[in-house]
């Protein structure tokens, strides 16, 4: 049997935000890979090196974590008021599975730089340049602020970011209208509530009842009191992330939040949807040190968060969580908002294990109903690396034949 040549696709690799992933234009895609289906799935997870029974995508291009488990494609968009369409896919690491049913708002960053890479949007004259993105897996509208200079994106600069080593070039983004009509309908707080009253098991929190705050807002996300599952707010990936016990317990109340805020019909889906929803858990701010070493003290923040992602605490903070902590940050009567002391607020700075994050958001309450129209952070992005990345022709083969991999 001869062996078959690997195939090579123009693709970008590249950071945004606290993520790496895989970026490619549509069109650069083999044919049967340009819409949704098993081809794309199968085509995605052979570039990132998934699924690894041992953990660590050395045939590929994944980290061997969530935040650099990602591939994206972006186009031309057909949409009035858009420049360019980004979908993301959430590539599981161990799991033969990839998850579109969120966004990733790290790698919303590099979307809009990678929007003027691609020759989709012209750089313009020195300056900033606003990008429109249509978001195609939550149908959202993110505006991307992306810094540049004779021609090109700049991506050097002074901007530093808690869980990125080097400084860069800042981009602003806005996420416009995040909890209105998310992919899978409903309201910002799903089930009408600010606080519900979750049933556990026993062995998860004594009693068997746990308050949580619903919130469907950047990314749909289970904010629970740190306090109530035996934690602070100040731990750090090693202390959850090398415990199974407290993983599988988080993984537990997940499964109870989806089924709660209707994102899944039977405990058996969470297993195929672990992109959505997050679970986080906050607390009151308290002096710490971070995973660098730094101290951060109680005054520099208003609230602790510690968020998961695809089953294991992440180092910094999604972006997309971000917008959900800043959202419930702004309404009052929220555990977020509890957390951070209560009342109003349209910014909300939180501590995360690799340090700070500043996120405003501007809430209002129309007929009873709370909704946030904009929330804007602050990130950077840089390409690092072009070219091309190879797969295994048979990979492509099955891409361009989908009747053999439902086979």
């Amino acid at each position: 049997m001869v062996a078959a040549p690997q195939i090579a696709i123009p693709a970008t690799y590249m950071r945004g935000g606290t993520s790496k992933g895989v970026f490619f234009r549509l069109e650069d895609l083999p044919e049967s890979c340009r819409q949704p289906g098993k081809a794309r799935d199968r085509l995605f997870q052979r570039v990132i090196g998934s699924p690894d029974p041992y953990g660590a995508q050395i045939d590929g291009m994944g980290g061997a974590t969530s935040s650099t488990s990602k591939c994206v494609i972006l186009s031309p968009s057909s949409r009035d008021g858009h420049d360019v369409d980004y979908l993301y896919g959430q590539i599981s690491i161990d799991a033969d599975f990839v998850d579109w049913s969120g966004n990733c708002g790290n790698l919303s960053t590099a979307a809009g730089a990678f929007a003027i890479h691609a020759g989709y949007v012209d750089a313009g004259a020195n300056g900033t340049r606003k990008v429109r993105i249509w978001q195609a897996n939550i149908g959202k509208t993110i505006i991307a602020h992306v810094p540049v200079t004779d021609g090109r994106v700049r991506e050097t600069g002074d901007f530093e970011l808690d869980g990125v080593t080097f400084p860069a070039a800042e981009i602003v983004l806005e996420f416009l209208d995040p909890a209105e009509d998310d992919a899978d309908g409903g309201a910002m707080f799903p089930t009408g509530n600010l606080v519900d009253e979750l049933d556990v098991p026993e062995e998860i929190v004594a009693g068997g009842k746990l308050r949580a705050t619903l919130i469907n807002a950047g990314i749909p996300t289970i904010f629970v009191d740190a306090e109530d599952i035996g934690y602070t707010g100040t731990e750090l990936r090693e202390t959850i992330n090398g415990d199974t016990a407290a993983l599988s317990r988080f993984e537990a109340l997940r499964t109870i939040g989806a089924l709660k805020m209707g994102l899944i019909k039977t405990p058996e889906e969470a297993a195929k949807r672990q992109h959505t929803p997050k679970i986080a858990f906050v607390a009151p701010p308290v002096d710490h040190r971070t995973s660098s070493g730094r101290e951060v003290l109680a005054g520099e923040i208003d609230v602790l968060v510690r968020a998961l992602s695809m089953g294991k605490l992440h180092h910094a903070m999604m972006g997309t969580a971000s917008v959900a902590i800043a959202a419930a940050a702004a309404v009052p009567g929220t555990l977020v908002n509890l957390a951070a002391g209560g009342g109003m607020r349209n910014a909300v700075t939180f501590g995360h294990p690799s340090g700070t994050l500043r996120v405003g958001a501007e809430a209002r309450e129309v007929d009873g109903q709370w909704t946030v129209t904009r929330a804007i952070m602050s990130r950077s992005a840089r390409i690092l690396m072009e070219g091309e990345v190879f797969v295994p022709a048979e990979v492509l083969q099955e891409a361009q034949n989908p009747e053999a991999i439902a086979a």
